[in-house]
C-alpha cells in the first residue's frame, strides 16, 4: 500500500512537471507567433522599400545616360523607343476617335 502511495506522488509530481513544462512552451509559442508577425510586417516593408529603391536606379541609370554616360545606352535607348511607340499609339487612337 505505501508503495502504491509513493508511485503515484511520483506521477503527481511528473504530471505537474509536463503540465508546467506544457505551459511553458504554449508561452514560447505565443511569443514567436507574435514574433513571426512582427517580421512578417518588417520583411514587407522591406521588400515595397527595395522595389521602390530599384525603380529609382532604373530612373537614374537612365537619368545619367541621357547626360552622357556611356553605360547603358543602348537601354535608354530601347526605353525611349519604347516610349515613342506607347505616344504614338495613344496619338493614332485619339485620332481614330474623331
Amino acid at each position: 500500500m505505501e508503495r502504491n502511495k509513493l508511485s503515484i506522488t511520483v506521477l503527481e509530481k511528473k504530471i505537474i512537471e509536463l503540465l508546467n513544462k506544457l505551459k511553458s512552451n504554449h508561452l514560447n509559442l505565443l511569443t514567436f507567433q507574435e514574433q513571426n508577425e512582427v517580421l512578417k510586417i518588417q520583411n514587407s516593408d522591406l521588400k515595397k522599400q527595395l522595389s521602390l529603391i530599384t525603380e529609382e536606379n532604373k530612373s537614374l541609370k537612365i537619368t545619367n545616360n541621357l547626360l552622357g554616360s556611356n553605360e547603358g545606352r543602348q537601354e535608354t535607348k530601347s526605353k525611349i523607343n519604347s516610349l515613342i511607340k506607347e505616344v504614338e499609339n495613344c496619338i493614332q487612337q485619339v485620332s481614330e476617335i474623331k
